[in-house]
């Protein structure tokens, strides 16, 4: 059966109704015994869960005990976990309201790159999902369109303000998942960074010397004073995304169909 034919998949279409919820109209015949909780309760009771434990063992039974309610009951609220977890990320992109896009170009791309490392930060479970089929509830949409009105103005295409939002999306959860990574590690080592690289840094210091390893010795032992640790995220992070925006702005510039002016002033 060719994908045009197949039957529609009444689990995405409730899927996609719940993640439109509150606007649109109650099902008509909805009317009936009081509910023991919302979809709402559902939905921050599996953020809640989620920003404690991750999405390693989530599972729709710790959903129903932090709701005091059977787990089969959850079923009437929500399909399936996969399916709460898309109502869940569109929760969790709606949660803070978007700043607003002030400045020149950099500044409103800054301004997108920084909204989402910080909301990665209050719920890192988000670099766990598979983003490559979003569900596309009222907070998603809210979000992209808030990102191409960053761009919006710019003299590119629809198809390159689609891949520069894109672009950027893709450098804040690769910086914020290392970020997070580091976080981790300190935390099941027991160690922090400052005391892991003061156990680490003398013998380093001894087998990667100037003769053997001259630049990466030498590099290697500027940056570990400098950060006191194997690594900053932090400065990664800001380091990185003011190249991709340079790269960002030079491209605008040379695009064909952007105007004589200066991007970083559109």
């Amino acid at each position: 059966m060719a994908p045009e034919d197949a039957p529609v998949d009444a689990t995405a279409d409730r899927t996609l109704a719940l993640l439109w919820r509150h606007k649109l109209p109650e099902p008509t015949g909805s009317r009936g015994p009081k509910q023991k909780t919302t979809v709402d309760a559902v939905v921050a009771s599996g953020i809640a869960l989620a920003d404690d434990e991750g999405l390693e063992t989530f599972s729709m039974r710790k959903v129903a005990d932090r709701l005091g309610i059977g787990v089969m009951s959850v079923y009437t609220y929500v399909p399936g976990r996969e399916e709460l977890i898309g109502l869940m990320i569109d929760q969790a992109t709606g949660e803070k309201p978007h700043p607003a896009l002030e400045g020149n170009l950099p500044a409103r791309l800054e301004i997108v790159a920084h909204h989402l490392w910080d909301e990665y930060g209050r719920h890192p479970w988000l670099l766990q999902v598979d983003t490559s089929r979003p569900w596309l509830g009222p907070n998603i949409a809210d979000r992209y369109e808030w990102e191409l009105s960053a761009v919006e103005g710019s003299g590119i295409s629809d198809i390159e303000m689609d891949q520069v939002v894109t672009l950027i999306a893709g450098f804040v959860a690769s910086a914020a998942r290392s970020a997070r990574d580091a976080k981790r590690t300190a935390e099941r080592s027991g160690l922090s960074d400052e005391a892991w690289w003061a156990i680490n840094a003398p013998l380093l210091e001894r087998v990667m010397d100037g003769a053997d390893y001259p630049i990466s010795g030498r590099v290697g032992q500027a940056s570990g004073e400098a950060y006191n640790a194997a690594s900053n995220p932090q400065l990664a992070f800001r380091f990185g995304l003011a190249r991709v925006i340079d790269g960002i702005v030079s491209f605008v510039e040379a695009s064909p169909a952007h105007d004589s002016g200066d991007p970083r002033s559109a």
